[in-house]
């Protein structure tokens, strides 16, 4: 289920990305042209997503379009990894405070329905330490180690994705902007003439891919990073109620 929606999500933010950026391309021309030839018109008034658009179009959709590209799916990634790492979170204190009463009043199984009805990668590593209370401490305990290792690589899973993305973005933007300089080397050879328009123009289409690759590594990083804190603080929540859980089996055990 959490992989069907990863990739609706990924077909969604697609969808909307590629008409937000080629709707309307007709539009955003004839606009532009007014704009230039009207000298009573404000350039500064021209709305935001016109000038992106306009901006990607000079680019090169040849490299741009991989660029947006890889923003597109680390953001899905991204979406989907926030969602998951929000529902992973639960009030730790809480839930030590129920399986500790549940053991008390009902015995084991009880506590193992209460991490059972609760979400959450604490509760798994919880049930896992129940489960198998009966066969020792020691096992109770390296089982908990040995899942707590689990749901970390779950936590940590597609990070690796959104890295990749990083490191792509920016480079897809340098390739492009060697490329589109040898073009316009090769359109002044053509020319045999080196004019100042000829090579600003040039240098200038060129250049934007590096743009737009920078900011989307930029973005992508900053919630890269964003996703790292958050799985920290997981896993150190996680760490310290696994030692609360053993400390409660161990005055229980003592209890019977």
């Amino acid at each position: 289920m959490k992989k069907l929606f990863a990739i609706l999500t990924v077909v969604g933010v697609m969808t909307f990305s590629t008409a937000t950026v080629f709707a309307q391309s007709e539009e955003t021309t004839a606009q532009t042209e007014q704009t230039v030839s009207d000298p009573e018109t404000d350039v500064e008034g021209v709305p935001m997503h016109q000038m992106l658009k306009k901006q990607f179009l000079d680019g090169g959709a040849a490299w741009m379009a991989p660029i947006l590209l890889c923003l597109v799916l680390g953001l899905a990634i991204v979406i989907e990894r926030v969602i998951y790492l929000n529902l992973a979170t639960v009030n730790t204190k809480k839930l030590l405070s129920k399986v500790e009463d549940a053991l008390n009043t009902g015995g084991v199984e009880a506590a193992k329905g209460v991490c059972r009805n609760t979400r959450g990668p604490v509760a798994s590593i919880f049930y896992q330490g129940l489960d198998r209370f009966n066969e020792g401490l020691d096992v109770a305990e390296k089982s908990v180690v040995s899942y707590g290792s689990v749901q970390m690589g779950l936590l940590e899973s597609g990070l690796s994705w959104i890295s990749l993305f990083i490191a792509l973005s920016p480079m897809l933007g340098f390739m492009g902007t060697v490329v589109g300089m040898i073009q316009a080397f090769d359109s002044i050879e053509a020319a045999g003439d080196v004019s100042p328009a000829l090579v600003a123009g040039g240098i200038k289409v060129a250049l934007l891919t590096t743009v737009g690759g920078l900011i989307a590594a930029v973005i992508l990083q900053l919630f890269y990073n964003y996703l790292l804190a958050k799985i920290d603080g997981l896993v150190i929540s996680m760490e310290d109620s696994s030692i609360s859980l053993m400390d409660i089996l161990t005055k229980y055990s003592r209890k019977n």
